[in-house]
């Protein structure tokens, strides 16, 4: 099997992995009822871009290799986003304003917090509701990231060699 066409396959498992990834989340999220925090909510964006630039890839024979590259920045800096997450959890780092459920009301008049408050459940960035094999989601996406992110890089590396 030539080279170009063990790499679409190859893709085609990294797509069904993000989509896996994405639809265990939505379980988690409404079939588990584990609400999730702002961060965890922005750590599934670059799940999505990547699934989009990987279907470009799949369908379109143009920019492959610049494709490759945008893909492997994109989970470099999910492993960033989901590293900070990993911190907040453990204490290293505070929690930005999207995550602090402290000094809102210095931020929020009484009526505009009395009104978040009504209409959605603000989740602390640092509590951890949902754990597999002991480790929090954010772990996981560091992990997972970083390998994506290395994945990719190589396969920018290496685009064109043996087709």
């Amino acid at each position: 099997m030539a080279t170009k066409q063990k790499n679409k396959l190859f893709l085609i498992y990294v797509l069904s992995f993000i989509f896996f990834v994405l639809l265990l989340a939505l379980v988690i999220e409404y079939g588990l009822n584990h609400q999730p925090c702002k961060l965890c909510i922005y750590e599934r964006v670059p799940y999505f871009l990547s699934a989009l630039l990987i279907i470009k890839i799949l369908l379109f024979n143009k920019n492959e290799k610049i494709t490759l590259l945008i893909i492997s920045l994109i989970f470099f800096i999910s492993c960033l986003l989901s590293f900070y997450h990993f911190g907040i959890e453990q204490g290293f780092f505070r929690e930005s304003f999207a995550c602090t459920t402290a000094d809102i009301e210095k931020t929020l008049t009484k009526e505009d917090l009395l009104k978040e408050l009504k209409n959605n459940k603000i989740i602390s960035c640092k509590d951890v509701s949902f754990r597999i094999l002991g480790l929090s989601l954010a772990t996981i996406n560091t992990i997972f990231s970083l390998g994506l992110s290395v994945i990719f890089a190589k396969l920018f590396k290496d685009y064109g060699k043996n087709k």
